[in-house]
C-alpha cells in the first residue's frame, strides 16, 4: 500500500489465508481422487493454519496495544517514520515518501483538505539510504 508501513500482522494474516486455501485445495483433491495422501497433508496444514492464526492474533494484540497506549508513536510507525516496536530495529530506513501524493491537491478529494501532506519535509529515506 502506498503511504503506509504495514505491520507484520498483515503478513501473518496472508500466511493464514494462503495456508487455508492450500488446505481446502488438498481436501478438494482428496474428494476427487480418494487419495489419502492429500487428506493427510490437509490435516497437517490445518494445524499450521491454527498456529499462524494464533501468531497473527498475538501480533495484532500488540499492535492494538500500541495504538491504545501510544497513539503518536503508532502514527509515526504507520507513516513509516519509525519502525514498529516489535519488529527488527537495526538497519531501519524510513519509508520513501518522495512519490507520495496529496489527496486534496493531487487527487481533488475536497474532504481531504485537513489531511494535506504537501508541507512535509523532504524524504528522509532518500537522505539516509539513497533514492528509491
Amino acid at each position: 500500500m502506498t503511504g503506509m508501513q504495514l505491520h507484520h500482522s498483515t503478513d501473518l494474516q496472508d500466511a493464514g489465508r494462503f495456508l487455508g486455501n492450500a488446505m481446502m485445495a488438498l481436501r478438494a483433491a482428496h474428494v476427487r481422487t480418494g487419495d489419502d495422501r492429500y487428506s493427510d497433508l490437509a490435516s497437517q496444514l490445518k494445524t499450521l493454519v491454527a498456529e499462524a492464526r494464533t501468531l497473527e492474533t498475538q501480533a495484532r494484540t500488540r499492535l492494538e496495544g500500541l495504538h491504545a497506549t501510544h497513539p503518536e508513536q503508532f502514527v509515526r510507525c504507520r507513516e513509516g517514520e519509525d519502525p514498529w516496536p516489535d519488529e527488527i530495529q537495526a538497519g531501519f530506513i524510513p519509508r520513501h515518501t518522495c512519490y507520495d501524493q496529496c489527496l486534496y491537491h493531487d487527487h481533488g478529494v475536497l474532504d481531504a483538505i485537513t489531511q494535506c501532506t504537501c508541507g512535509r519535509p523532504p524524504c528522509r529515506a532518500c537522505a539516509i539510504g539513497g533514492t528509491p
